[in-house]
């Protein structure tokens, strides 16, 4: 995830409440390191806590890998905080701090967050953060008030996301079924005589440019539009077109939500990647692995998946490769 710089967190507990506002959903038996820079908001890293009877080298290795991709963000400093019960949060939270200090990472505060209450395992001032544990701000805070005005939306968990990118079913299935075999006939005849490529290709960037055109105006596209764009997709070369156009825009997370949602299992992957792609420059890492998940169920191997994959594994940013770009 990467904050808007507008957003300014002033203390641990405005941090406690934001938080999941910049995750896109309410975290549990979680561990969140964000980062600062100039006094702001500027990324984070989300891992679940391990099962019991995990595995003591797997998780270091984890927690290496976890320090290595803060490390490439360069922040200023970091707080982690972790999301459950304090017998499972504290060894996972004391670990991520030794890997995080031992490459060089400042650590402002660690907390823990649990049924309402956070606690700060740096703080031993009873008067600021009591043994108790400190009530979280409520959900109507000033904080969260300017978290929502920014767009940021906190669903209930992890599994809400990931409904929210769930296909379609009933009437809106059938319906889609139908249409996608009037899309594949259609494709078909694009298949006919010469210059097969060249007409695949106009089609494909045609579709793209109107489905842009209809979801930048606040429209949406009609099944056939979308089957068709699906089918379109399938094109190496459709796809490539898609993704450079891609950018940061709140409109382009509608537009291939509702693809990804509405095409059939086959033609799931380029959608999913370009809402992932998408998400990914928005700063919205968790809709963005969650994306990029889902073209990997339909597809393994698919290409662009692969690498979107990494780019969210290795926790390199959207500045990072806006400035190899340039």
């Amino acid at each position: 995830m990467r904050a808007d710089t507008t957003l300014v967190v002033r203390n641990s507990a405005e941090l406690v409440a934001v938080l999941p506002y910049l995750m896109g959903y309410h975290p549990h038996e979680t561990v969140a390191v964000v980062g600062m820079r100039d006094h702001q908001l500027d990324f984070g890293a989300c891992f679940d806590l391990p099962p019991p009877g995990f595995d003591e080298t797997d998780i270091r290795t984890g927690v290496r890998e976890v320090a290595a991709g803060v490390l490439r963000q360069e922040p200023d400093l970091v707080v982690i905080v972790g999301y459950g019960p304090r017998e499972q949060v504290t060894p996972t939270v004391v670990r991520v701090a030794e890997a995080l200090r031992a490459v060089g990472v400042e650590i402002d505060d660690v907390l823990r967050v649990h049924e309402g209450r956070w606690w700060s395992y740096v703080c031993d001032d009873p008067a600021c953060c009591p043994a108790e544990g400190t009530p979280c701000l409520p959900s109507d805070s000033v904080i969260a008030a300017e978290a929502t005005y920014l767009g940021q939306v906190a669903l209930p968990s992890r599994r809400d996301l990931v409904a929210q990118l769930s296909p379609v079913d009933g009437p809106a299935r059938a319906v889609m079924v139908v249409a996608t075999e009037h899309a594949r006939s259609r494709f078909n005849g694009l298949l006919e005589g010469d210059g097969v490529t060249k007409r695949v290709r106009q089609a494909g960037r045609l579709a793209v440019r109107e489905a842009e055109k209809r979801y930048r105006s606040g429209g949406v596209l009609t099944d056939a539009e979308t089957a068709w764009l699906g089918v379109l997709l399938t094109d190496r070369a459709v796809e490539d077109y898609a993704v450079d156009r891609a950018g940061p825009q709140e409109w382009r997370v509608g537009l291939w939500t509702d693809v990804l949602r509405r095409v059939e299992p086959v033609y799931v992957p380029a959608p999913a990647c370009l809402l992932g792609f998408t998400a990914w420059q928005l700063g919205r890492g968790a809709l963005a692995r969650v994306a990029v998940d889902r073209a990997l169920d339909a597809e393994p191997g698919h290409q662009l998946a692969g690498m979107l994959h990494q780019l969210l594994g290795f926790a390199i940013s959207p500045d990072m490769v806006r400035r190899w770009r340039r």
